[in-house]
C-alpha cells in the first residue's frame, strides 16, 4: 500500500509538472531544425535502451536536473516509469511524429505499441541544457485510438 501511495504522490506531482505541455498554444508552436529533431530523438531512444536494460541510473541521466531533483533517486524514477508508464518502459514498436517547439520546449510525440498491440501516444517535452544537449523534462502518456493488427 505504501508503494501505491508513493506512486500516486509522484503522479500527482507529475500532473502539475505536465500542465504546460498540454496547455501549449498553437501561436507559440514553431518548426524544429533537423539537427534538434535528431538530438531529441536520440535522447528518447537512449532512454528507451536504458529502460530495456533495466539501467535506472542511465535512464535517469536523460532527465533534466529539475526532474531528477523532483524524483530524488534513479531507483524511484524507474519504479514510477515501470508502474505508471508501462508502454514507455516496455514497448513493441516506436514511431516518432514531427516535433515542434512550443513554449520554449521541444515537444516530441511518439507512438508506442505495448505487448497487447494497444497504441499509445507519448508526448515528450525536452529542454535544451547549457551544454546544448537535450534532456527530457516531462512525458505524458495517453491511450491512442485503435490497435495494431
Amino acid at each position: 500500500m505504501r508503494r501505491f501511495l508513493t506512486t500516486l504522490v509522484w503522479l500527482a506531482a507529475l500532473a502539475g509538472f505536465m500542465a504546460p505541455l498540454t496547455a501549449a498554444h498553437a501561436a507559440d508552436v514553431a518548426e524544429v531544425s533537423q539537427g534538434d529533431a535528431r538530438g531529441a530523438r536520440a535522447v528518447i531512444l537512449a532512454q528507451f535502451d536504458a529502460f530495456t536494460a533495466d539501467d535506472a541510473k542511465r535512464a535517469f541521466s536523460y532527465a533534466t536536473p529539475k526532474l531528477r531533483e523532483m524524483f530524488g533517486t534513479a531507483d524511484r524514477f524507474i519504479e514510477v516509469v515501470r508502474s505508471a508508464y508501462p508502454a514507455v518502459y516496455r514497448h513493441e514498436t516506436v514511431a516518432f511524429l514531427k516535433p515542434e517547439l512550443a513554449a520554449g520546449s521541444l515537444v516530441q510525440g511518439v507512438h508506442l505499441t505495448d505487448a497487447e498491440g494497444v497504441l499509445w501516444l507519448a508526448l515528450y517535452r525536452l529542454e535544451r541544457q547549457r551544454d546544448k544537449s537535450w534532456r527530457i523534462s516531462a512525458c505524458q502518456l495517453v491511450a491512442a485510438q485503435g490497435r495494431v493488427a
